[in-house]
């Protein structure tokens, strides 16, 4: 019954924007199968080792700039060396799409200019602790797609991975998109529900989540 129930759109902080079923099905397939291809290389999708030798649970891949604790470069030094795949103008139009019905403000579509794409999936048991984005240099909005099994995501404050945050949860197809004084608001995904998503939209099991963001780097 619940599924039946239209979502609203709503501003769970200041800056920050969830737009429930904003990528049609359509789109969503393309997606991942964009995703798929992204996943094999030039580098492929893999496990990020963080500083203190943990590892995440998200699989990662990235296009444009290549992630890595805690900075981007244009090689995988730390996967096998290859230069990252380019982020292509399909995407970057989206983002900027995005940005523009969120906000509700063409300008701030036109002017947002994605230099890079995170993607992560999630899949059994994958979570992501509270964390900021903060390796770019710029401050404009971090746009978030959701493609596959719901998740729990919180969205905390910008000072601590404390309280006070609020849970919202993040159907196949929602776009978030935060900035302004939520820009760099620490946030998370405690939970991954298992076994929420369209067959015939999202990947077999799992999430897929894709971040654009501008990193203010040099070309």
């Amino acid at each position: 019954m619940a599924a039946l129930i239209p979502r609203s759109r709503t501003t769970p902080a200041p800056g920050a924007v969830h737009v429930p079923e904003w990528l049609p099905e359509e789109r969503q397939r393309e997606l991942v199968e964009a995703c798929r291809g992204w996943a094999r290389g030039p580098v492929p999708m893999r496990r990020t080792e963080l500083p203190g030798g943990g590892v995440m649970s998200v699989q990662s891949v990235s296009l444009g700039w290549h992630w890595s604790p805690y900075r981007y470069t244009r090689r995988a030094g730390d996967v096998n060396g290859a230069p990252v795949a380019p982020l292509p103008e399909w995407l970057v139009e989206l983002g900027r799409r995005a940005v523009a019905d969120a906000y509700q403000d063409e300008a701030a579509g036109r002017a947002y200019r994605p230099d890079v794409a995170l993607v992560n999936f999630y899949g059994a048991g994958a979570t992501m602790g509270m964390h900021q984005d903060k390796d770019e240099r710029s401050g404009a909005p971090v746009v978030s797609l959701s493609v596959g099994d719901a998740c729990l995501f919180r969205l905390g404050n910008t000072e601590g991975r404390g309280r006070p945050w609020q849970d919202l949860r993040l159907e196949s197809g929602d776009l978030l998109v935060f900035g302004g004084p939520s820009r760099f608001a620490y946030h998370g995904v405690p939970k991954v529900y298992p076994g929420t998503a369209e067959p015939s939209v999202g990947p077999a099991a799992g999430r897929l989540n894709l971040t654009l963001r501008e990193t203010g780097l040099p070309g």
